[in-house]
């Protein structure tokens, strides 16, 4: 009898370290395959509010915080905008002055912690931006997906996908050049995003299945008059167009692709997202195998690279930064290398991921202007 109560017991134990195992793995696959839209990435670090004067904002000095640029500022209930660093500013020690562009809702107040976001804009284009839009209905897979129309003279049209952490209010900081390129603009929700059906399991796939709600964008495209698309992807909005790109059955209706911070290797990401929980170096491997037994998805890396780049036909843009932490730089180096009679690879420096508009506004839109030209 003791024999057989110590065996139970042991049996137990291996079952419920077993259980916590897979629990662990589960909760730091996550961060990548349940990424809350409009929410900063783990790992994003928070800044104080130390003061706010006249066009200028006083938050804690960490590397963050001196990042050139503009970007949203976000906390709950607050979003404002900042600009660059204001060079030779006073400020007390371990603090840095931006400009404050402006406060697009809620108070600023010093004693507030908030995190810097790519989103910019917040609203609609109409609100946020002063665009005459239409708000339509693109036919997916799983029911209706809500987009913007931005209308344009041209009969090309840019289709414009968000990525991880942000929402379809992501892709207005390039809306105002597009408009001025007179390119229409659909902007896209797609499934797990406000508005837009669920995956069936509730858990996003990094662009592996969502690219299928881009290519009944594409569709909706064509239908309403597009000679032609160009597909504007950020972050895993970049996967998918990617895999439009090449896999759409309408693939020969684009023009071109323009790769934003592209996930590339999604292991590479579902591990950064992980790490930036915190999790322990030693359960990173179980929050890859994690990811894999709950998506279907194949190896990541260099094979699926290699694949992509095969695939392609038509001129690519592609925009990252080696100091983007979530999708690694060298992917896009890899693909650009692979293709370069194809591929172009515009560097942004000092970027965090899918922020390379934010970082240098006018090299990002000089890129996408000589990129664009010749396919308009």
């Amino acid at each position: 009898m003791r024999l057989r109560t110590a065996a139970a017991a042991a049996v137990t134990t291996v079952l419920g370290a077993g259980a916590a195992v897979v629990a662990a793995g589960r909760y730091a696959s996550d961060a990548a395959l349940k990424p809350a839209p409009g929410r900063p990435l783990p790992g994003e670090p928070q800044l104080t509010v130390h003061a706010i004067a006249a066009g200028q904002i006083t938050l804690s000095r960490t590397l963050a915080s001196l990042r050139p640029g503009t970007y949203g500022l976000t906390g709950p209930g607050v979003h404002a905008v900042v600009g660059p660093v204001v060079e030779g500013a006073p400020s007390p020690a371990a603090c840095v002055v931006r400009r404050l562009e402006r406060v697009t809702h809620g108070r600023l107040e010093p004693g507030l912690r908030l995190r810097l976001t790519p989103q910019v804009h917040v609203g609609n284009p109409r609100d946020a931006l002063g665009l005459d839009h239409a708000d339509v209905d693109v036919p997916g897979e799983l029911g209706s997906l809500p987009a913007w129309f931005v209308p344009g003279a041209r009969d090309i049209w840019v289709i414009t996908t968000h990525g991880l952490g942000t929402t379809r209010e992501h892709p207005m900081v390039v809306m105002p050049f597009l408009h001025g390129q007179q390119l229409p603009v659909l902007d896209l929700a797609y499934r797990g995003d406000p508005g837009a059906p669920r995956q069936p399991d509730g858990i996003g796939r990094l662009g592996d299945t969502e690219w299928r709600d881009l290519d009944a964008a594409i569709r909706f495209a064509v239908r309403y008059g597009a000679r032609g698309v160009v597909l504007h992807g950020f972050s895993t909005g970049a996967t998918m167009a990617l895999r439009a790109a090449t896999g759409s059955a309408l693939r020969h209706r684009v023009s071109g692709v323009v790769l934003d911070s592209p996930v590339l290797d999604w292991q590479a990401t579902l591990r950064a997202t992980a790490a930036a929980r915190h999790t322990p170096a030693a359960l990173l491997p179980l929050a890859v195998r994690a990811a894999q037994g709950r998506t279907g998805l194949l190896d990541g890396g260099r094979a699926e690279t290699a694949e992509a780049a095969a695939g392609l036909a038509v001129p690519t843009l592609i925009v990252h930064g080696p100091d983007d932490v979530i999708a690694p730089w060298e992917s896009s180096r890899e693909l650009a290398d692979a293709r370069p009679e194809l591929i172009t690879l515009h560097a942004v420096p000092r970027a965090p991921h899918a922020a390379m508009w934010n970082a240098d506004p006018q090299g990002y839109e000089e890129a996408l202007r000589r990129f664009m030209t010749p396919l308009m």
